[in-house]
């Protein structure tokens, strides 16, 4: 269900990336409660020099920054887990990453859940087939 996408600033590491990954997917289970085997988180790397922020380069901030983007299904997790996820993966990537910039974002996105899928099924048809299997 989850689909992640983790900008990170610097040059293009398979491990680091492949660890972020791992951490991404880890604090997504725990704080917002979804299935690993769901989970898809695509890292991509973007040079110091090519990152701005108020104009000013990463390169030239001696810093580091994120962007992640997390869709998930609508009204699925509250405010308060929400809110505890933003804050677990700017600590977590801080911790990981070293100092980093504040301007550093975490969006989740809510997509109704007959909007998109996996299997070529909607989440919403999956929802209601997996409680249909449960009442019979």
């Amino acid at each position: 269900m989850p689909i992640i996408n983790l900008k990170v600033s610097g040059e293009e590491d398979a491990a680091l990336a492949k660890e972020l990954a791992v951490i991404i997917s880890n604090l997504t289970k725990k704080v917002l409660n979804k299935k690993p085997e769901v989970t898809v988180v695509t890292v991509s790397f973007v040079p110091d020099n090519f990152w701005f922020i108020n104009y000013e380069s990463l390169e030239d901030l001696q810093t580091k920054s994120f962007h992640l983007t997390i869709k998930i299904s609508d009204s699925t997790n509250l405010k308060n887990d929400k809110a505890n996820y933003i804050d677990a993966v700017h600590k977590a990537l801080e911790l990981r990453l070293g100092g980093i910039h504040p301007v550093s974002y975490t969006a989740i996105e809510e997509m109704k859940a007959d909007a998109y899928g996996y299997e070529g099924l909607t989440i919403e048809y999956k929802l209601i087939h997996n409680r249909i299997k449960l009442e019979k």
